[in-house]
């Protein structure tokens, strides 16, 4: 592989730090709160699965690629005995891979997710779910230069570290309102680092906490808006907040557009294709000094409803 020029590893060592320590980023979260919360595990009446894919900071040799794959279902859901009845309680089961790369770094996760839905009322639903799995980073060596003869990675191969991660959340939720909090690494390193050659390197995690909450209202018959918030905070860096706007027409096509402080604006369209199939793609217009030398973010989602015995089209509680 190309080696990377100095300033890119000046850069790339900031990254590496940072990167140790936060989740990915990700712009179309909205459409899938699972990712950051897993009390959403089975919160529909089918198997959703969603692939996804990251190209951040376009034009910056070495900026983070994300990939993603995720599913869930709901377990032994049944419907209410009349319209009158609040629906049943019910489990839900799922699993999260993900996998990112800067320049040497990757960081790669795979998780198991379970959750317990229980209706509050006719029409409001609260549920808990956990996550836990292994997070696992590496570093490429041999993808760097050095300055320093007695930096603790010169010397070449791959140096791995395994940590165990675990996510904890809640959900209230109905047809027309959502609010969630939810925690991540919180175990922080507890696990098992791997170096044959370098037993003083250390790829530290943080926890990080998230607040989400969004509102439907429909002042148009067809047309809905869906503003939303996230707060997300990750000790010691400062509280970063997402403020979003999306409309959907007909329950088929959206738009949207976000704002994430200090960082991006960000444009977003989707179509729900049929009771099979919806693809959504969105762009960050980077508004911090890489923009600089970056072309922006492209972030594609594309989701599959399985066992969609009612072929349902758009998702009922995550729109």
């Amino acid at each position: 592989m190309k080696k990377l020029p100095f300033l890119l590893v000046a850069f790339i060592g900031v990254v590496v730090q940072a990167f140790a320590q936060q989740r990915p980023q990700y712009s179309q979260y909205m459409v899938n709160n699972f990712l950051l919360n897993p009390a959403l595990t089975g919160i529909e009446d089918y198997a959703d699965i969603r692939v996804s894919t990251r190209q951040q900071w376009v034009g910056l040799d070495g900026a983070p690629v994300t990939y993603y794959a995720t599913a869930h279902m709901p377990l032994n859901k049944g419907a209410a005995s009349t319209k009158y009845a609040k629906a049943l309680a019910h489990h839900g089961a799922g699993i999260i891979f993900h996998t990112d790369k800067t320049g040497p770094l990757r960081r790669t996760g795979l998780s198991g997710t379970y959750a317990y839905h229980l209706p509050l009322t006719r029409t409001i639903n609260a549920s808990a779910g956990v996550a836990a799995g292994i997070i696992r980073n590496s570093v490429n060596s041999s993808d760097l230069q050095f300055t320093n003869p007695s930096d603790p990675l010169v010397g070449g191969g791959a140096i791995n570290q395994n940590v165990l991660d675990l996510t904890l959340g809640f959900w209230v939720y109905s047809r027309n309102f959502s609010v969630g909090i939810s925690g991540a690494q919180l175990l922080k390193n507890a696990g098992t680092f791997r170096s044959s050659e370098n037993n003083n390197v250390t790829l530290d995690l943080q926890r990080h906490y998230f607040v989400t909450g969004s509102y439907r209202f429909s002042p148009f018959g067809s047309i809905d808006f869906i503003p939303s918030v996230m707060l997300k905070l990750a000790d010691p860096s400062p509280l970063a907040i997402d403020f979003n706007l999306r409309a959907l027409y007909d329950e088929r096509f959206w738009v949207g557009a976000s704002y994430r402080h200090d960082d991006a604006l960000v444009g977003m369209v989707g179509v729900y294709v049929s009771p099979l199939l919806d693809i959504s793609y969105s762009y960050d217009a980077t508004t911090s000094n890489l923009n600089r030398v970056s072309a922006g973010t492209h972030e594609v989602v594309v989701g599959f409803k399985l066992l969609n015995d009612r072929r349902i089209i758009c998702p009922q509680w995550v729109w």
